[in-house]
């Protein structure tokens, strides 16, 4: 079975509040915010054009693909939404947005199709009026994701004829296709970086116009032989490079553990960078390259401390030792430049290492933002969907020097979760509303992508 990522936390707490404006937090004071909590969104959110889409989880189980202002968060329309085939480990699918010349958005989500051939459909929609423009049958597919100015669907996952199709987002015509199963990694208005997912799986970069290869990386040239998707992938890019972590999976047969860890590929020419194998991602932290936090792992699986690296160069930035580590019990909780690292333990005075010098700390006025929910639940979906689906988790801030939770809710978690793009960060709470706020920050990778 491939996983996407480790299963995120989950909340299924419904929200019923309304749309309002922050205010009263440093973001909220100086900077545009807003709040929907009439959602309790379940999935990555992705823009463009003004538009904001994510899904959400409606009260009786069903999901549904929503659309919002991205200026102002006013819902501007509603459809019912599907999976048909993907796998809970890569967690609920978000809605595909395409930006268009023009500043025109179109969103594409998976339908549910009833007496249909197949269970669902790929819908493609005007972004403001939600106006169908085209569908397209599915029978089994990961979800579709923007490739530059195109579509880019994986679709027959289940069947040995899988294929990734690329598609005008506008017409809904095959521009080019690529037999297997492959996800986007990255793209740009001329290319798309896809991860082919196989036995032995290849990154692989193509002209997005005519489909022609441009550059292939087997991943095993970067982190080793014997690697196994089971575990989990995520990738970012910042700059000129395209960072990727794969976890490791045992297999329960043979015990043995595959390979695993960050590397960096140059978008350019598909070159490895840098490497750093055997390391795992801790969670919460930044995306792989923005921000990343490791443990190092040896031969007989001991862990070792914590490092935060430089995603740009792989170089550690800092770290502490296997030895500098409290015990149990505890949760990772990082502020909001990632500078020092605390060890929760709720309700509890917890342990802070400044993370430049590797030196501990006094916890007293130090903040940082942990896991709202350390016992999340399995979303209850309806429509026979696989279960073992989870809700993308919320970050919540705590005051380490006594465990406790920080109940001004109105400051935005930071940027290395959140990410942010054309300026906006958004993000889910722990009661399912999506929030947002226009404060600037150069685009980067959130934590889930």
């Amino acid at each position: 079975m491939i996983r996407r990522t480790i299963a995120p936390l989950a909340l299924t707490l419904l929200a019923n509040g309304a749309l309002t404006a922050c205010a009263g937090s440093d973001a909220a004071s100086a900077f545009p915010t807003w709040q929907n909590s009439q959602l309790n969104v379940v999935s990555r959110v992705t823009s463009g054009a003004g538009v904001a889409a994510a899904t959400s989880l409606r009260p009786d189980g069903s999901l549904e693909t929503v659309a919002l202002d991205l200026a102002s968060g006013k819902k501007l329309w509603s459809a019912p939404a599907t999976m048909a085939g993907r796998l809970p480990g890569m967690g609920v699918q978000p809605p595909a947005t395409v930006e268009l010349p023009g500043g025109q958005a179109v969103v594409a989500a998976v339908d549910p199709v009833k007496g249909g051939r197949w269970p669902a459909a790929l819908v493609a929609r005007d972004g403001k009026t939600g106006r169908q423009k085209w569908s397209r049958p599915v029978h089994s597919t990961f979800g579709p994701q923007r490739c530059g100015a195109y579509l880019c669907l994986s679709e027959h996952t289940a069947l040995a004829g899988a294929r990734m199709m690329v598609l005008d987002p506008l017409t809904g015509k095959p521009a080019w296709r690529l037999p297997g199963i492959a996800e986007v990694e990255w793209s740009d208005a001329n290319r798309v970086v896809v991860l082919r997912l196989a036995a032995n799986p290849v990154l692989e970069a193509y002209e997005l116009k005519t489909g022609k290869a441009v550059w292939q990386l087997p991943i095993e040239q970067a982190l080793g032989e014997g690697i196994d998707l089971s575990g989990g992938w995520a990738f970012g890019a910042t700059g000129d490079k395209l960072v990727g972590y794969v976890a490791p999976y045992t297999n329960q047969r043979t015990k043995r553990t595959s390979s695993f860890g960050l590397f960096s590929v140059r978008l350019a020419d598909g070159m490895v960078d840098w490497m750093r194998p055997s390391v795992v991602r801790v969670y919460p932290s930044g995306n792989p390259a923005y921000a990343p936090v490791v443990r190092p792992v040896d031969q007989q699986g001991q862990y070792g401390g914590f490092a935060r690296l430089d995603g740009e160069s792989g170089r550690v930035l800092g770290q502490i030792t296997a030895t500098q580590v409290p015990g149990s019990g505890w949760w990772l909780a990082f502020p909001a430049k990632m500078e020092q690292l605390g060890f929760l333990k709720h309700n509890q005075p917890s342990t802070v290492y400044d993370l430049v010098t590797g030196s501990r700390r006094e916890a007293e006025g130090v903040h940082g933002w942990s896991f709202c929910v350390t016992d999340p639940q399995p979303l209850k979906l309806a429509g026979g969907i696989t279960p073992g689906f989870y809700s993308i988790a919320a970050l919540c801030e705590f005051d380490l020097a006594s465990g406790k939770r920080v109940t001004n809710t109105a400051v935005a978690p930071p940027s290395w979760f959140t990410g942010s793009q054309g300026g906006w960060r958004l993000w889910r709470d722990e009661k399912g509303a999506l929030n947002a706020v226009k404060d600037a920050t150069a685009s980067s990778p959130g934590m889930y992508g």
